[in-house]
């Protein structure tokens, strides 16, 4: 029978060692993290009209509203999802029935709304965008421009079975 034997200095470096791998979590299987699902933004919902139709364009366009829908969890694109998005513009108060139209996301879940120019309402130019058709959690997005010039304005959603 061989007898193991342990020198004062292996049984430091072993003992350091174990120590140093569970204290970075490595002796715990790698487990991918879901991707968290987006929370409904206070104010988000102001002026929602519930069923907006979908249109090609609000008003005369000139400013586009892009973005992604995707699946809670493992993050993928969800096609055929009807976004609403509405905003006060130049040609409309946030409101106005002619300031409110829906979208569909795409095969790669995306989508793209061109609408009049957004204009700063209460200090702050934001546009505003749902997800309301019942297969996953409602969610009212607020997002903010960095400036009233600019001629974009994205808004991601991740959306959580309902």
């Amino acid at each position: 029978m061989t007898g193991v034997t342990f020198s004062r200095r292996s049984l430091i470096v072993t003992g350091a060692s174990a120590l140093a791998t569970g204290a970075t979590g490595l002796m715990v299987p790698a487990r991918a993290k879901g991707v968290a699902p987006t929370p409904s933004m206070r104010g988000g919902s102001n002026n929602y009209r519930p069923g907006a139709p979908i249109v090609d364009r609000i008003g005369g366009g000139g400013f586009w509203m892009t973005g992604t829908v995707r699946r809670a969890g493992d993050g993928a694109p969800l096609p055929g999802q009807r976004i609403q998005i509405w905003a006060h513009t130049t040609e409309g108060h946030e409101r106005d029935p002619q300031s409110h139209g829906a979208t569909l996301t795409d095969a790669n879940g995306e989508f793209r709304l061109e609408m009049p120019q957004i204009v700063p309402a209460f200090g702050q130019p934001h546009g505003h965008l749902a997800y309301d058709s019942g297969a996953f959690e409602t969610v009212f997005l607020r997002p903010i421009m960095a400036s009233s010039k600019d001629k974009t304005l994205a808004a991601h959603f991740v959306l959580q079975p309902a």
